[in-house]
């Protein structure tokens, strides 16, 4: 049996993809919200991200310590507990 396919419109799958940009929620939760495949939407978060990477500012200084200093804490805590 062929399999029908749901049109959307460009407009509604850069909301559903900007959900999760910049709303930060996983795609599986959005993809149940909306009764959407979870791969469908990973396809059109991508293709946000990509049309908007521009727009993307990169880390600031502070962020970048900020990731290096909780990596380094975390790569100890890794070798006590490897210790133990």
């Amino acid at each position: 049996m062929p399999r029908k396919y749901q049109k959307y419109t460009p407009e509604f799958r850069e909301e559903v993809a900007r959900l999760v940009v910049e709303g930060e929620r996983p795609i599986a939760e959005v993809a149940r919200e909306y009764g959407i495949g979870e791969t469908t939407i990973g396809n059109w978060v991508r293709k946000y991200r990509e049309q908007h990477a521009a727009e993307e500012s990169p880390p600031e200084l502070s962020e970048r310590a900020e990731v290096r200093e909780l990596r380094r804490r975390v790569r100890g805590q890794e070798m006590e507990l490897a210790e133990m």
